[in-house]
């Protein structure tokens, strides 16, 4: 049977459950359907959200029973004097996704599932971003023109950070260890990594995931990517509903020091007079540092582990850091924590040696094994991307330029220190994959 005539027979059946009420059978078809790569249609995809908000409302009926347990257990404890810090145990809500929110961002983003694993991206939410892209600019340009050093230094100091950090485009791991390195990310990967952050904190939030109290430890933070975009989608909310009082313990885990400074620095210009209650706690080491870490990583404490884009390129040290990241899981998680994983399509598909395919199925086998090696369980996945194919697009630079919102702050920067004729777009192109033990 060819597959369009599968496809269809698949639909046709799943239409008939629908109407004879067998959710059952329709959960069933919908899965072979989504694994089939096949794209969902519209009664297919309101059977699919129909089945993420009865799960939604089902956790939500099972928190609001704990809290009722707890609040029993409160009184026969007031009864006998016996005030403790129990208080601390109720129900530590998430927050409810808002589907004004969602809407809003998914239309601000142009959000376009075009699979069940792969969403397309060629928006902005341009309120947020051009105020937080315009003071980082700004920010940057600051730090390079307060230096004191010679103009021939400094162009010396920057063409060490770039050539460093161009390596990327080759398939190599940058050292980020050089005096301007950290200015040359702000310059040339924060944005787009922020971008990506903020959108998988989105997805966290939309699956009803995202708690008020949370400890987040970032493996190998750079200046707090992971924490600037769930900041900057805090704020996207500010227009839909009152936040509750939100508490963010965030535990950064970086080597060079001067990342953890310059994000810091730029956080407290920006971000923390947006009425940000989040803390910071900075750990200056290696993640291959593993014997020091184990004694200073609380156990048992983070609600989130989050690695963004730290996965290498060499096989020796990518093998020995995924034993570091399992230890880490194992040892500082939380039983009902999540592992939050964003790494480029490239490096994820290279280290499995597979090619660029529009094949749903193998794209799973690897993201499974990838998540396997970790020593997790993979809970779902997304692939995020600027254009609506996985091959890739013949002529990306045309497509970016009409289609992709541009970085017309930072732009101007890059130019000139990167020497490089073209402006800056804010572009996707990772894997979104959310895990637990």
């Amino acid at each position: 049977m060819s597959n369009p005539l599968a496809n269809w027979w698949r639909s046709h059946q799943f239409n008939e459950a629908v109407k004879s009420q067998n959710n059952r059978l329709a959960k069933q078809l919908l899965k072979q359907i989504e694994n089939s790569g096949a794209k969902l249609s519209w009664q297919q995809k309101l059977f699919k959200e129909r089945l993420q908000l009865e799960k939604l409302l089902q956790k939500k009926n099972d928190r609001i029973k704990e809290g009722d347990r707890h609040l029993a257990e409160l009184e026969i404890q007031l009864s006998f004097g016996q005030l403790d810090d129990s208080l601390a145990r109720i129900d530590e809500s998430t927050l409810f996704p808002d589907t004004k929110l969602i809407e809003y961002i998914s239309k601000a983003f142009k959000l376009i599932e075009c699979d069940a694993s792969m969403i397309q991206c060629t928006g902005i939410d341009d309120k947020v971003f051009n105020k937080f892209e315009q003071h980082l600019a700004g920010f940057i340009k600051n730090e390079l023109n307060k230096s004191n050093r010679e103009k021939s230094n400094v162009d010396y100091l920057l063409k060490q950070a770039i050539d460093d950090i161009q390596k990327l485009k080759e398939g190599q791991d940058p050292q980020y260890s050089f005096e301007l390195s950290p200015h040359i990310y702000l310059m040339r990967y924060f944005l787009d990594n922020v971008y990506c952050t903020y959108l998988a904190w989105f997805l966290v939030y939309k699956a009803g995931l995202l708690p008020t109290k949370l400890n987040i430890l970032d493996i190998a933070a750079g200046p707090g990517t992971v924490a600037y975009g769930l900041g900057l989608l805090l704020q996207s909310s500010s227009d839909f509903f009152s936040m509750p009082p939100m508490h963010i313990s965030y535990y950064s885990l970086e080597q060079q020091k001067a990342f953890q400074y310059r994000g810091l620095q730029f956080w407290r210009q920006y971000m923390e007079p947006q009425a940000m209650n989040a803390y910071f706690r900075f750990d200056t080491s290696s993640i291959f540092d593993s014997a020091n870490q184990s004694k200073r990583l609380p156990r048992k404490f983070f609600d989130f582990i989050v690695i963004s884009h730290c996965f290498f390129y060499d096989d020796e040290r990518r093998e020995k850091s995924h034993q570091i990241y399992k230890d880490i899981f194992i040892n500082t998680l939380t039983d009902s924590g999540y592992v939050l994983l964003i790494i480029q399509e490239k490096k994820l598909l290279k280290a499995y040696n597979v090619r660029r395919v529009n094949d749903c199925q193998k794209e799973l086998s690897v993201v499974k094994q990838f998540v396997d090696e970790l020593g997790l369980n993979l809970v779902w996945y997304k692939y995020l991307r600027s254009t609506d194919s996985r091959t890739s697009h013949p002529n990306f630079a045309k497509f970016a330029k009409e289609n992709l919102p541009l970085q017309k702050f930072i732009s101007p920067l890059f130019r000139q220190h990167f020497k490089l004729p073209y402006d800056l777009s804010y572009a996707v192109d990772d894997y979104v994959v959310l895990a637990n033990k």
